[in-house]
């Protein structure tokens, strides 16, 4: 082979080379530019998992804090069970002292002084958040009621409380206890 065909040879295989190489590099930053992209959404959903995970942990804390202070509101509620207890017994006696004798004016006094209590009771339980649930007359509603029995009223439409045998209360709207009634049936 003459001298000038091995520097042909020579210089296309350079050429050769240096296409193979130039190809290559692009090749090689053409997978840098999709690792960069990869890695970017790599960044992207760890940084959204991170704010998920951050979101979350706010709504625990909220939701523990609205759980305690519920706990502190209605802690009382064994308290004012027994203290209901005490003002059924008052209402009784002034039921007891009205079914003594209608004329007799010896009870007056004291069916007027039971009721003076229970209002006062009744007021101060209302400054503590407690409240009586309306009963007599309204519709029948088992979130606020309990019915004891049943009976035929011309007088009353069905569905509607025509009595009140235990008087129910709510503690800042919670039901502590409902009110036991009697339903109307309606006539029959």
């Amino acid at each position: 082979m003459s001298n000038e065909q091995q520097t042909n040879e020579q210089s296309i295989d350079d050429a050769s080379s240096a296409f193979d190489e130039a190809i290559s590099e692009q090749a090689a930053e053409e997978s840098r530019d999709e690792a960069m992209d990869r890695m970017r959404g790599e960044v992207t959903d760890a940084n959204n998992r991170v704010l998920m995970a951050q979101a979350d942990l706010e709504n625990f804390r909220k939701r523990m804090r609205r759980d305690v202070e519920d706990q502190i509101k209605f802690a009382s509620i064994p308290v004012v069970m027994d203290l209901l207890q005490v003002r059924d017994n008052m209402a009784r006696a002034i039921d007891a002292a009205a079914s003594l004798d209608k004329n007799e004016t010896s009870t007056d006094g004291l069916r007027d002084g039971v009721k003076m209590l229970i209002k006062q009771f009744d007021d101060t339980l209302s400054k503590h958040g407690i409240t009586a649930i309306a009963s007599v007359g309204e519709t029948f509603d088992p979130n606020f009621h309990q019915a004891i029995t049943q009976m035929p009223s011309v007088a009353i439409p069905a569905g509607v409380i025509a009595h009140e045998a235990v008087t129910g209360f709510q503690l800042h709207g919670r039901v502590i206890r409902p009110s036991q009634v009697i339903v109307s049936t309606g006539a029959n």
